[in-house]
């Protein structure tokens, strides 16, 4: 089980002494270690595996006093026995709170968070640890107790009665994303997650027989949701079986009364194009009923005569290689192609810091990574370093608005650790109560989440079936998920650019605006996909408006945004109350963006390469995006590169890919996309005629005649498209030019405000209080305007999306 590590950091980076040793990794990051014996520890640890960084400039004064100062920090060490009160570090960094220091000892108080170990059983919000970045301007991470890796195992840190430290401090200021860049150097790149990893995942506690697993998928294809990934609970193995003699958590031998052919049913969802993970619960080892009992007694010299169990010792070697070379791999031949770790049993071994958590997800994913395009594993955060081993599986949520209302600061506060591959139970799993519209927001926040999985608990009646629930509901949990396979090819290039470039897919709005207090005041807001403004809805609708709100803060003042759904044109640099309906949601785009989808509205199962692509566009700046796909021949270079080294820090750059480069530039009013090999549509989002001069060329030649044009208008989301529906004998350019600086068109808001207001279960004459608000002449003032409709008297929620749409773009009244 090999693992790449380079934990040696280059001699001329260290200053060290009696007791005492520093490691100047960058400029804005120093390890500083203090032990009682002067035995100092060079091995990898979880947290840290890479410190041999190349050596930044700085200077040592050796006095009464140890001083180390690079461009952006001095350091001061009194050189005593224990570093408490005697280490500061002042900063030349403006972005600091108040320019004060930092000293060991005293408690941070401005850390922005990191994420948790698990939400079992939350129901709102829950402690969190800390990241890396805090708005002081630096942040502590103590590493002091971590596990550590020892040649191709590992091992606990040698106490023998010693004190130790061993801590890592950011200097990074309010460069966030700069902080998280020496983070991921430090500690490993994220790895690049399977394509199938992006689409909808179905799981439940439930006991299937495997016919009635098999007849569920079909009845997602019947009503054209996609899956990608069907995830087994326990009952996949013997649980409650007269022969099976502890609580039946754990388990290695298939139900035959559930499974009766597991090979046929593995078989049945490969033919779907899903993958398939099963549950397991290592904690109870291995007992006699097991299928593989003998033959792990044999590899392990364990005494059968008395038929006791082989207890789960993930300290051992011996026992690992066992635990992946028979028990999962018979079951892998089988039918799983990852495995979802479920262990809930604490972090304590019988080796001193050994936290099984820890073993499970490094060896597990090592293990994975031996024959596969790219590992995967879904389990629970471990600590500092987790996310070498996505994706992270966040536990048990309770069924409450509560619940939904804390996961997207949740989320988003885990990037401040490099955590970016959270899965959550989408809907929740226990307790709570039936809301339709409760599971419906969180199926639309799922589709802007890193992963999407829906789960439930064995309640017959809290099953996530779309089909299960209202009308309404249905139809807009099945057109999101749809929406979800969609959005695959840019989540696939998101996913293998974040690896490639130390990005993170959620980004919290004050990464992006780290000096603008307001982007602290936002914490459910977030950057999805670096191109995605989310503000997600945590809350039911009103029930006389129909109309969920949320408050948003459009940050930018130099561009406007366009809502996704309704192709609404919205100024920036604002706060503005956001209503929706049940089938909209909150997710805005700026002007120069490009958004690849796949053009099938109902998308196959298993987020193939699609057949055709739509790309979004908004003009106003100019834009650039690519789409990065493997090809065939690409997969088998990558299976006989992990033949020949099964490493994993370093493997995801020698991936090969297929890349599509799509640019768009304003001033020309020019779209192309190079080397396209299948039929495109674009669609320009908020415009709503088609100039004049269009051209469609593809390479030099005009086929505009050929390229088919329309519009579209509200209720679809206003847009232009032009359809280039022809299939080149090889790669090729499409080139689409609009005109001249090409600006949003002025949406015209009466037609959405006299639906809303149309469907307000209101008095009549509020109704048409609200319409004259609506229809004055737009020769008058906007202040007029919101002037009448606050007159009227009536509350926020009656008055405010009519509000909302009056004041969106000021070129209404212009």
């Amino acid at each position: 089980m090999a693992f790449r590590a380079d934990p040696l950091a280059n001699p001329e980076a260290i200053v060290s002494g009696p007791s005492y040793r520093f490691t100047v990794l960058t400029d804005r990051l120093i390890r500083y270690e203090w032990t009682a014996n002067n035995q100092f520890e060079d091995r990898a640890s979880t947290f840290a595996i890479n410190r041999n960084f190349p050596v930044p400039r700085f200077r040592v004064i050796h006095g009464d006093e140890l001083e180390i100062i690079t461009e952006h920090f001095h350091l001061i060490y009194n050189k005593e026995s224990s570093l408490q009160g005697g280490l500061v570090v002042h900063f030349n960094s403006k972005h600091t709170n108040w320019g004060a220091p930092w000293r060991y000892g005293d408690p941070e108080k401005h850390n922005l968070g990191g994420t948790a170990r698990t939400l079992d059983d939350c129901d709102g919000r829950c402690e969190i640890g800390k990241g890396i970045i805090s708005r002081a301007g630096y942040a502590a991470i103590d590493d002091s107790d971590s596990m550590l890796f020892d040649g191709d195992f590992v091992a606990g840190r040698s106490r023998e009665g010693v004190s130790r430290l061993d801590m890592y401090l950011f200097c990074y200021g309010h460069d966030y994303k700069d902080a998280i860049k020496a983070f991921f150097a430090l500690s490993g790149k994220q790895p690049v997650l399977p394509r199938y990893a992006l689409g909808n995942w179905w799981s439940r506690y439930h006991a299937y027989h495997q016919a009635e697993y098999i007849g569920l998928m079909d009845d997602f294809q019947a009503h054209k949701i996609p899956l990608s990934v069907a995830v087994v609970d326990m009952d996949w193995h013997l649980v409650s079986h007269e022969d099976v003699p502890h609580s039946g958590w754990t388990g290695y031998t298939w139900n035959k009364e559930l499974f009766p052919d597991p090979e046929a049913f593995g078989r049945e969802l490969h033919n779907r194009d899903l993958k398939i993970s099963l549950n397991d619960h290592p904690h109870l080892g291995v007992h006699s009923h097991e299928d593989a009992y003998e033959e792990m007694a044999q590899t392990l010299g364990h005494n059968t005569r008395n038929k006791d169990p082989i207890l789960f010792d993930p300290t051992n070697p011996r026992y690992m290689k066992a635990y992946f070379d028979i028990l999962h791999r018979r079951i892998e031949r089988t039918a799983c192609d990852f495995w979802w770790i479920d262990w809930q049993q604490g972090r304590y071994s019988k080796v001193e810091n050994l936290d099984p958590l820890w073993l499970l997800n490094h060896f597990q994913f090592i293990d994975h990574n031996r024959c596969r395009d790219a590992p995967l594993i879904l389990s629970r955060y471990a600590g500092p370093g987790s996310h070498r081993y996505p994706v992270g599986f966040s536990g048990d949520t309770v069924v409450s608005w509560k619940s939904l209302a804390f996961q997207p600061e949740f989320t988003a506060t885990a990037s401040n650790i490099g955590y970016g591959w959270w899965s959550h139970d989408i809907g929740g799993h226990i307790y709570g109560s039936r809301d339709d519209e409760l599971v419906t927001r969180w199926v639309q926040l799922g589709v802007f989440s890193p992963i999407f999985r829906l789960h439930s608990s064995l309640s017959r009646w809290m099953s996530k079936e779309p089909w299960l629930y209202r009308p309404e509901r249905t139809e807009v949990m099945s057109e999101f998920m749809r929406l979800r396979h969609r959005l695959v090819p840019f989540l696939h290039t998101q996913n293998i650019i974040c690896s490639q470039e130390d990005e993170l897919l959620i980004q919290p709005m004050y990464w992006i605006y780290p000096d603008n207090e307001k982007a602290y005041s936002f914490p459910n807001q977030y950057i999805f996909g670096s191109e995605f403004l989310v503000a997600p809805i945590v809350q039911p609708r009103d029930k006389r408006t129909n109309l969920a709100s949320v408050k948003a803060w459009l940050p930018s003042a130099s561009c406007r945004y366009v809502d996704l759904f309704t192709g609404t044109v919205y100024d920036g640099n604002r706060e503005i109350l956001l209503y929706r309906r049940l089938n909209e949601y909150p997710v805005l785009l700026t002007e120069g963006t490009i958004i690849p989808m796949d053009a099938e509205l109902t998308p196959r199962n298993g987020c193939l390469n699609p057949e055709a692509l739509e790309i979004l566009v908004v003009v106003g700046r100019d834009a650039q995006t690519v789409i990065l796909e493997y090809t065939k021949d690409d997969a088998c270079l990558r299976r006989k590169k992990m033949r020949s080294n099964a490493q994993m820090t370093e493997r995801n750059t020698e991936w090969t890919f297929t890349k599509t480069t799509i640019t768009f530039q304003q001033q020309e009013g020019k779209a192309v996309v190079e080397k396209i090999r299948r039929p495109v549509t674009f669609r320009f989002l908020s415009l709503t005629s088609i100039p004049d001069g269009l051209k469609v060329f593809a390479n030099d030649s005009d086929v505009t005649q050929n390229a088919i044009s329309s519009v579209v208008h509200y209720p679809e989301t206003p847009s232009l498209l032009i359809n280039c529906p022809f299939v080149p004998a090889s790669s090729h350019t499409i080139t689409i030019e609009l005109g001249p600086s090409p600006q949003l068109s002025v949406i015209d808001p009466k037609p959405r405000l006299e639906r809303q207001i149309m469907d307000y279960q209101t008095d009549f004459k509020i109704k048409d209080q609200l319409w004259e608000v609506v229809s004055e002449d737009k020769d008058s003032s906007l202040n007029s305007a919101i002037g009448t409709l606050m007159s009227l008297g009536y509350d926020e929620d009656i008055i405010g999306p009519v509000a909302e749409l009056l004041m969106a773009d000021k070129r209404l009244y212009s």
